[in-house]
């Protein structure tokens, strides 16, 4: 790999120097570091292609760093630097991850040829990865697609994170995808043939929640008529997804704190601990962190869950992933109903790259799915997508939308009117369904229409169960 990035580690400046020499008239690029801390400060930074380190070392030393490193950058090959008498200590180093060792006192040709083969194994990986990282795109996961560099980035944290089994924190707005970014990593995983259990955390009363996470035994409660494995216990072997982990309470969250220390679970009502072997991933939409400075989350059981976190952008933030999206969701629902659909015209795709897409990903899917449903023709136009559009950008102060046919004309036109009806519409919605209790049927009945009328209401306003969580 020319003009690989190296980063040389060693207390002694004249080895360290020595190195950079040696390594620079090879071509490489070569950043020497005096500490094992101040090196894990530039890996956070930025991505390097190999790290040298020497073992012994004042505060962070050799093995403490590659640690860091590999879950920092686990693709990165490490090569130890040590002496004669810490040979031993190196070989195990090499156990837990690190490349190769080299003894000290060591040739110019021997420093080199190491590099050399740490580096060829690190393009061998990296091409693994990308083949990989290519899979995984062309899956589409459901709406994960995208060329943005803030998606390759959520795409190459999950091949890196797959492989471990360190528990994982999806944070990122509603609509983003985290459950699906929860699923790619079980099955990019050596837990891929294991089950998959996903918990909707907001779903359930306390009581109810404990008793599907942990289990009860039969008589523990009024209605416990028999005995009842628990989710974490039907996970066993695989991986267990805890969506909306915010909205647990705080005394089922000191339970889960010691199932996932303890690495066991006792049923209600039971005396008798359970061992299992899950891996844990939580997403959740809001601020942990934040919570927990409140007293509204355990700060033990955040930093627990937060080893790995993966931050999911919202769709406004990546705006160039709109079209590789609408073309993935025009042939997953053309090729669903057996329609065939070119695209959307000039103006569809306009009124999209104006529209803020407060749904994210899975609002951008239900209007794709609806707009190939209703086009009449192979064209989307912009009144098959039926915006919400009360929820969009000023139309006519917009610079990156000017009409340029009539009939762009008459497109924006009937937008720019929807505008008035539109915020009274979705506040007439919201507020049947509050009155009901979020029961379609009983607010469908209420106000006076039939029941499949008032879902597509609902639909045309990207209106789910999911609102109700953020009332």
């Amino acid at each position: 790999m020319t003009n690989a990035k190296i980063l040389v580690v060693d207390d002694e400046a004249v080895i360290r120097e020595g190195i950079r020499r040696i390594l620079e008239k090879e071509g490489y690029q070569v950043e020497p570091k005096s500490s094992g801390r101040v090196a894990l400060e530039r890996l956070q930074e930025e991505d390097f292609d190999l790290v040298i380190t020497d073992l012994k070392m004042p505060g962070m030393g050799g093995l403490e760093l590659l640690k860091a490193i590999r879950i920092l950058q686990p693709n990165v090959p490490v090569i130890l630097i040590t002496g004669y008498s810490t040979v031993e200590t190196a070989v195990e180093a090499i156990k837990n991850g690190a490349f190769d060792y080299l003894a000290k006192p060591f040739t110019p040709a021997q420093i080199t040829e190491k590099a050399q083969k740490a580096l060829e194994q690190r393009a061998l990986l990296l091409s693994s990865a990308d083949t990989e990282e290519t899979g995984l795109q062309e899956l589409g996961l459901g709406g994960l697609v995208g060329e943005s560099p803030q998606i390759q980035k959520v795409f190459k944290r999950i091949m890196q994170v797959a492989r471990t089994e360190s528990t994982v924190l999806i944070t990122g707005e509603s609509g983003t995808g985290k459950e699906l970014v929860a699923r790619a990593i079980q099955q990019n995983s050596p837990r891929k043939d294991q089950p998959f259990v996903a918990v909707d955390c907001t779903s359930l009363a306390e009581s109810l929640l404990e008793s599907e996470l942990f289990g009860h035994v039969k008589g523990s409660f009024t209605g416990a008529v028999q005995t009842k494995m628990g989710l974490f216990k039907v996970a066993d072997g695989g991986t267990l997804f805890l969506d909306e982990v915010s909205n647990i309470s705080l005394t089922t969250q000191a339970k889960l704190l010691r199932v996932l220390q303890e690495r066991e679970v006792t049923p209600i009502g039971g005396t008798k601990p359970v061992p299992i072997d899950i891996r844990l991933i939580a997403a959740t939409n809001r601020n942990l962190k934040d919570m927990a400075a409140e007293g509204k989350f355990r700060e033990d059981l955040f930093f627990r869950l937060n080893i790995i976190p993966i931050d999911l952008p919202p769709l406004r933030e990546r705006k160039g992933d709109l079209v590789p999206l609408v073309k993935f969701f025009l042939k997953k629902f053309g090729d669903e109903i057996g329609k065939e659909v070119r695209g959307l015209s000039p103006g569809a795709m306009a009124m999209l790259k104006k529209y803020p897409f407060p749904g994210n990903v899975r609002e951008l899917e239900n209007l794709i799915e609806r707009a190939v449903v209703l086009s009449l023709g192979d064209l989307i136009e912009a009144e098959d997508l039926e915006l919400p559009v009360d929820e969009m950008e000023d139309l006519e102060g917009g610079e990156d939308y000017v009409p340029r046919t009539t009939e762009e004309l008459k497109e924006a036109k009937r937008e720019i009117r929807e505008r008035a009806v539109a915020p009274i519409e979705r506040a007439f919605v919201l507020d049947a369904l509050k009155r009901n209790d979020w029961n379609i049927t009983k607010a469908a009945e209420e106000v006076g229409m039939l029941r499949p009328n008032f879902q597509a209401l609902l639909k045309k306003q990207g209106i789910s169960a999911r609102d109700r969580a953020v009332e």
